[in-house]
């Protein structure tokens, strides 16, 4: 599958709704902040609508997306396409019996679990997050999701920060995202 780029600029009333936040969450750090974004009904149905456009063709049964800021978006995305929501949770979270992957934020080191019973083999699945650096998570939610046997069709952002390279330990997934940045 081939790396969409279109669309990055499809939106552009949302990289004026995207505030920085110097040095958070530690110095050096330029935190791209979405609640001006959420904020705004246009700015958020825009968002919303321009994910599940692209999303659409690919058919997705699931949006997996990653906490916490991902639920936001994730959610509605899901509803948007008709498709069902797994919370793809922080260690600890999750009640029942979880499958656990480990990744290396821009920052430091996390951890993503889902339950071992949200996806039935063959499930296909869209990814989603609000922004995509490094790609740690993006690709740890990519095993998880191919672990349980489901087929990853895409994975979408509101932001790619294009300068961190997250785009490459996708492979050949198909992404998007609809504001690039391609420097801090």
């Amino acid at each position: 599958m081939s790396q969409d780029r279109a669309g990055a600029a499809a939106v552009p009333q949302l990289r004026a709704a995207i505030r920085d936040i110097p040095d958070f969450p530690r110095e050096g750090i330029v935190f791209k902040d979405l609640t001006p974004l959420l904020l705004d009904h246009a700015s958020l149905t825009a968002a919303v609508d321009a994910l599940a456009a692209w999303s659409r063709p690919r058919e997705p049964e699931i949006v997996v997306a990653a906490e916490a800021r991902g639920f936001i978006l994730g959610g509605a995305l899901a509803n948007a396409l008709h498709a069902g929501f797994v919370p793809a949770r922080k260690p600890g979270k999750l009640p029942a019996r979880v499958v656990t992957a480990d990744y290396e934020l821009e920052y430091g080191i996390d951890a993503l679990e889902l339950h071992a019973d949200a996806l039935a083999g063959g499930a296909r699945v869209l990814i989603h997050d609000d922004l995509i650096a490094t790609g740690g998570t993006t690709r740890a939610l990519v095993e998880l999701v191919q672990g349980l046997g489901a087929i990853v069709v895409g994975c979408c952002f509101v932001v790619e920060l294009a300068f961190l390279g997250g785009r490459r330990r996708l492979g050949e997934i198909d992404m998007h995202a609809l504001v690039e940045y391609t420097a801090q």
